[in-house]
């Protein structure tokens, strides 16, 4: 065989790789409204970027009639690019190819990117769209899956994963993405479950449809197992790209700086007007930070799951930094068990990856009562103060109204290793609110008061005067600043550049033991 025969061969066995499981596959996939796994890398990676690793891998198994059957690929398209210019390595899974399913062979490739990502300090990004575990091989392809968890959780906190569900993902498969920092999924095209619809009916006699156990809606506002639920593939694309500008490319770096248009000593006096004077009354806490971090860009993660506390990244004079911030608009801000939960995992990500932390606080407390306390109140919210108090990067915290008892020692005060605590004159600083507090204080008193009501009112608003305010606490240096609202914005920018050099540690030891 001549050279250019050889290379004519190659070309040929290239072209076989592309077309993943033939033509009819891929056209079964585009009516389902999906596109292939190469597809979704053209989309997803700088135009020409992507370089294919390991296209001629076949599977190894001889039994069931696979020995006649040896795509190239095996099922997954795996390889290395950029994204904005940023060097990312990438998997997608290939449905057309024996449904996505896993082999030895296929985890084998995906093996090898987690381990040269860990080596190079890359992000990776993995597409998910799976039958699963390919049963022809039986324990092997377990195995496989095995091999990849344990690639995913030495990669935690070292270099940042993005899982995209963009199919079915079932069984052993969910564990993988379920380990990595952000799930990605796709409204009716994608789901996650450890048992599907036909199981769960056997074996709990529940019916439900597959959106209603483990859809992209259920996920994102439910369970709180995805972060973000995409209204198509290439939306879902659009948003890994959206949040890979805001991530380091590994735990030794800084996340990505850009130069800000906004004006970092820019005041907002929409700020002063914002809590209203009811101290009862809501407000949305998204327009406070709309107005003060960069272009009013806000890009938030778990936006439908626990809608009482928010988190998600923006800028602040050009540098990232993620924002954990109450929402007095739902259910008052109360810190409950999901909200717990949701926060303190996003805040031991933005400190794995040197991303500062920005807490916006108004939370008149945990949520009360026996669903709560059976569920483990204790437990959750300790997992949010753990985080906080583990945490070394800079840490600054704005309380703009309430922070009342035990919330207020979560929520990254001082006694927390706070860098900046400054209070709106607004704050209210105190074991309880008025109302609790009066009655609690002056329980004798109102007891025997001819109008307990009229009592009641005047003792509350004596309390309101003496101790619902932020000077007690700024007398004690527990806040460092009461600050005008409008300066919100310039002091915290200030403060993050200050703090650029920040060192602190946590004692030695090989890791905390969270309370989960």
């Amino acid at each position: 065989m001549s050279n250019e025969e050889k290379i004519e061969k190659l070309h040929e066995m290239r072209e076989q790789t592309r077309l993943g499981g033939g033509e009819k596959r891929v056209e079964q996939q585009h009516k389902k409204g999906k596109l292939t796994a190469r597809e979704r890398l053209d989309l997803l990676m700088d135009k020409g970027s992507f370089q294919e690793i390991d296209a001629f891998v076949t599977h190894q198994i001889h039994d069931f009639g696979l020995e006649n059957n040896r795509p190239l690929g095996d099922g997954v398209v795996t390889g290395y690019g950029t994204i904005d210019g940023r060097p990312v390595y990438v998997y997608s899974q290939d449905f057309t190819v024996f449904g996505g399913s896993l082999s030895a062979a296929h985890a084998k490739k995906i093996c090898k990117i987690l381990d040269s990502a860990m080596k190079t300090g890359i992000p990776v990004i993995g597409v998910n769209d799976s039958g699963g575990a390919r049963i022809q091989e039986g324990v092997i392809s377990l195995g496989g899956y095995a091999d990849i968890f344990l690639r995913n959780t030495l990669a935690s906190g070292v270099v940042p994963q993005i899982s995209l569900i963009a199919g079915p993902c079932a069984g052993g498969a969910v564990y993988s993405p379920a380990i990595t920092d952000f799930i990605i999924m796709v409204k009716q095209t994608s789901h996650m479950f450890v048992t599907g619809p036909e199981v769960v009916k056997t074996v709990t006699h529940e019916e439900v449809t597959f959106e209603e156990l483990g859809g992209a809606w259920t996920h994102a506002s439910e369970s709180g197992v995805a972060h973000f639920a995409a209204e198509n593939e290439e939306d879902a694309i659009f948003l890994a790209q959206q949040l890979l500008s805001y991530l380091p490319q590994n735990n030794m770096e800084e996340p990505p700086y850009r130069e800000p248009t906004d004006d970092p000593l820019r005041e907002d006096e929409a700020l002063n007007d914002i809590v209203p004077e009811n101290p009862n009354k809501p407000y949305d806490m998204k327009e406070v930070i709309q107005h003060v971090v960069d272009d009013g860009i806000f890009f938030e993660v778990h936006q439908h799951f626990a809608q009482n506390i928010l988190v998600g990244f923006a800028r602040l004079g050009g540098h990232v930094v993620g924002i954990i911030a109450n929402q007095p608009a739902i259910l008052a801000g109360v810190l409950d068990i999901n909200a717990s939960v949701k926060a303190a995992r996003f805040i031991r990500f933005c400190d794995a990856f040197n991303i500062p932390i920005v807490t916006f606080e108004d939370v008149p407390g945990f949520m009360p009562g026996l669903v709560q306390e059976h569920g483990g109140i204790i437990r959750n919210g300790a997992k949010l103060l753990f985080a906080y108090a583990e945490a070394t990067v800079p840490k600054l915290t704005v309380i703009t109204r309430k922070a009342y008892g035990g919330a207020y020692d979560v929520m990254s005060s001082k006694h927390l290793r706070g860098d900046l605590n400054l209070a709106w004159p607004t704050a209210e600083i105190a074991v309880m609110g008025p109302d609790g507090a009066v009655k609690i204080i002056f329980r004798h008193q109102l007891s025997q008061a001819e109008d307990a009501d009229a009592e009641k009112a005047k003792l509350v608003e004596e309390y309101r005067q003496k101790f619902a305010n932020p000077y007690i606490a700024a007398s004690r240096g527990f806040v460092d600043d009461v600050i005008e609202p409008k300066e919100t914005r310039p002091r915290l920018i200030s403060a993050l550049e200050i703090l650029r050099t920040k060192r602190d540690q946590n004692p030695p030891k090989k890791h905390g033991n969270i309370p989960l």
